[in-house]
């Protein structure tokens, strides 16, 4: 079997209930890094397409919060949700790269102990827990597809999610 590894950057989501983290990596994929955090709420999706369109990833992965035993619980549902919001707001930008869930069990876990071995105190690690979520998120999923040979998780699909239409005060794109 060939390994046929997809070039291009990538963006990762760490949806919290307060602040959305955000990773991105370098174009071969060696190297994920924090990018920053996102305020959730209603400017978030505003925020993110700037994200997107700033980074130009060839696919957004987002974190999908399942339970140890694999199951989905209110997280998740919350999280699909917002991943829907979001796939249905790139599919009125040109270009919209595709967004995959993937299964982020323990990243926040993994993503504390990084910090805690870095001397980061817990005080100092809750600005910035998210966004390291976010990396560990991005560093399973490019391990999966190396692994695997196929890009990882589950591709969420346009055809489901219809375009937003614009929020008030904002123009709509021609091109």
């Amino acid at each position: 079997m060939s390994t046929t590894f997809r070039t291009g950057v990538r963006l990762a989501l760490d949806w919290g209930e307060a602040r959305i983290g955000v990773a991105a990596c370098d174009a071969s994929g060696t190297l994920a890094y924090p990018v920053r955090n996102v305020a959730a709420g209603e400017r978030a999706l505003s925020l993110l397409l700037g994200l997107v369109s700033e980074y130009e990833p060839i696919e957004i992965v987002v974190g999908l919060p399942r339970s140890l035993s694999g199951g989905e619980g209110p997280a998740a549902v919350r999280t699909r949700a917002h991943a829907a919001e979001l796939v249905a707001a790139l599919a009125s930008t040109a270009d919209p790269p595709p967004v995959r869930l993937v299964d982020e069990r323990l990243t926040t876990v993994t993503a504390a102990q990084r910090l805690s071995q870095s001397g980061r105190r817990a005080r100092e690690q809750r600005q910035i827990i998210d966004q390291a979520a976010a990396v560990a998120i991005l560093e399973h999923a490019l391990e999966i597809e190396r692994a695997r040979n196929t890009p990882p998780g589950e591709l969420l699909s346009a055809a489901e999610f219809p375009p937003r239409p614009p929020a008030a005060g904002q123009q709509e794109e021609t091109h």
